[in-house]
């Protein structure tokens, strides 16, 4: 920035000088002495190399070249309040607005009523939802266009803050006429990890999940289908495509009606997560945002009934 910018307030006691025809009255409009506006208008002299007032034992007035510098440091002037008055507008409407990231389970099944209770205490507060998997969630926290998100993959990178606002756990769901209905004895990691699942596409949270659970196994087979989405995985799970691993939560209508049967599995394969409010380390949550994490952590996601 170059070091002659003049200083705003010796622009406002310039034009104050320009409209009461004082120098001693301008720095009346100011609350400062007369000694003061007179060492303020040298300074500014000094900073533009320009001569601004002529000062006579009657008193200062403006020279030629001061009263081409009034007008304009009127604009400059104008401009700043301009500025001045953006920023707060902007402020307010980001006071205003909180931008929110969910992963879809969290999104479909949790996010509403705390935004329904949000909406109690901030009636006016205007909330943003973007719907996607954890890793995109992760992604709008990192690119600064979200504010608090809400993930349910098992790995919380380093330069994000956490906090569990609930738990889970998937589900191996298959149709009641499928051979693993009837299965008495739970289904093994290996032959969980060997077979063709229907599932959810890389970077969710469900995905990473049985990843993480798998890896000890060999990991994750090539999949029969994936999708971004948890209704088509339901209809394609529900429709006889082949055994999907979806969220209790997800599918726990389709269990009650009998569309799913969920399937158990051997007790050592880890398909409990938990869910999980997320933020950039070294930023400051938005009150709103901290608002909607209290909420979020008062009523937390119960653990849906499964196998």
């Amino acid at each position: 920035m170059p070091s002659d910018l003049p200083d705003l307030h010796a622009l406002e006691l310039l034009v104050a000088v320009a409209e009461t025809g004082s120098l001693s009255q301008a720095a009346a409009r100011f609350a400062i002495s007369q000694p003061s506006a007179s060492a303020r208008m040298m300074t500014l002299e000094r900073r533009l190399g320009v001569k601004l007032l002529l000062r006579t034992t009657r008193g200062s007035r403006l020279t030629p070249a001061g009263l081409v510098v009034t007008d304009w440091a009127r604009g400059v002037l104008e401009s700043a309040a301009a500025f001045v008055e953006g920023t707060a507008a902007l402020r307010s409407r980001q006071e205003g607005r909180l931008r929110v990231g969910a992963s879809l389970t969290v999104a479909e099944h949790l996010v509403p009523g705390w935004l329904l209770a949000l909406r109690e205490s901030a009636p006016h507060l205007h909330v943003g939802l973007e719907v996607s998997n954890s890793r995109k969630v992760i992604e709008g926290l990192r690119h600064d266009t979200l504010d608090v998100g809400f993930v349910e993959g098992p790995c919380i990178p380093r330069d994000l803050r956490s906090t569990v606002v609930g738990r889970d756990r998937l589900l191996v769901v298959v149709t009641p006429d499928h051979p693993w209905a009837h299965r008495s004895d739970p289904v093994p990691g290996g032959e969980l990890a060997a077979t063709a699942l229907v599932l959810r596409e890389p970077g969710s949270g469900t995905r990473e999940t049985l990843e993480t659970a798998l890896e000890p196994y060999g990991g994750v087979a090539t999949p029969l289908l994936e999708l971004g989405a948890i209704a088509p995985l339901r209809s394609a799970a529900a429709s006889g495509v082949g055994p999907a691993v979806l969220s209790a939560m997800a599918v726990q209508d389709d269990l009650a009606e009998g569309r799913l049967v969920s399937v158990p599995t051997e007790a050592e394969l880890r398909l409990d997560r938990v869910l999980q409010a997320v933020w950039p380390r070294g930023r400051s949550l938005p009150a709103q945002a901290s608002q909607l994490l209290a909420l979020a952590c008062r009523r937390p996601g119960r653990r849906p009934s499964g196998s």
